[in-house]
């Protein structure tokens, strides 16, 4: 994997051999190898959270962690966010690396119900790779899982509901059937009210979350619950692979929905490659 964006003097392009095209002095950077697999450390501070908001005055206490969602998704060249129903066939080794630091370094993953469907979601594991980060971070050994759903129409029997390491929570509209909110709460998730009728609205499910103490939030979509999140205004970041990849057919975009009245701009953080794969984050201005 290199840098390429930030330019850096670890970014300046190299002749075969190793050595920088531009001379020494003149914007090159050691004579080193910048094409290699990073570290899990590496990537996690690569993919680092902002810093928490410092406080106004000596009066407002510690700096406060505001709420930061950020999304992941993969893309092929020709826009299809998935092939045959599953994300997996776009994705590379170097993708699922960013995929398990993004979600190693969360406070909670938000999916949608038929994501959880779709691609057979389990719940996050702990691992012994970022467990001293975590800790310093005040979190415990893994996310929690939070679904996304209006009719709760869940299979409440698999690991994601039964085993999970952190209690799964679902996010629902206060008009949720009772029947099924009883249902996911036999089945031990924690069930978490963010809309005032069947739907959950994107805006309330943020504040929610950081009610719960949860203020690094990571979406992994679908495109469905993503596009809720980009026309309610409240998606901070998008981390956007590039798969070197052609698929044509109908599949679905990254986000989906109605389009948005004027289209909003984010801008680009940082840019990575490995194997010509792009893996891009991008933040609200």
């Amino acid at each position: 994997m290199r840098r390429l964006f930030p330019v850096t003097d670890q970014t300046v392009p190299t002749r075969s051999g190793g050595s920088p095209l531009v001379p020494s002095g003149e914007g090159g950077g050691a004579d080193r190898d910048r094409d290699r697999e990073w570290s899990l450390d590496e990537l996690a501070d690569a993919y680092a959270y902002p810093e928490p908001v410092p406080g106004s005055s000596p009066q407002s206490g510690p700096p406060r962690r505001l709420p930061w969602l950020r999304a992941n998704m993969v893309s092929t060249l020709d826009g299809a966010a998935q092939h045959e129903g599953r994300s997996q066939p776009i994705s590379t080794a170097a993708d699922m690396r960013v995929f398990g630091t993004l979600r190693a370094l969360a406070d909670v993953v938000v999916v949608g119900a038929q994501t959880v469907r779709q691609e057979g979601y389990r719940p996050a594991r702990a691992r012994a790779e970022f467990a001293r980060r975590r800790e310093a971070a005040g979190q415990g050994p893994a996310p929690a899982v939070a679904v996304v759903t209006a009719g709760l129409d869940l299979d409440f029997s698999l690991p994601l509901f039964t085993s999970p390491l952190v209690p799964t929570l679902i996010l629902t509209g206060a008009a949720a059937a009772p029947d099924r909110i009883a249902a996911a709460e036999r089945a031990g998730a924690r069930v978490v009210t963010a809309g005032d009728g069947m739907g959950v609205e994107p805006d309330r499910a943020v504040a929610a979350l950081a009610g719960l103490g949860h203020t690094r939030l990571l979406t992994e979509g679908g495109p469905r619950l993503l596009g809720q999140f980009v026309a309610a205004g409240v998606l901070d970041e998008l981390c956007l692979t590039i798969s070197p990849m052609l698929t044509a057919g109908d599949a679905q975009r990254i986000a989906g929905g109605p389009s948005l009245p004027v289209p909003r701009r984010f801008v680009l953080a940082s840019l990575l490659e490995e194997e010509g794969f792009l893996f891009g984050r991008y933040r609200r201005p």
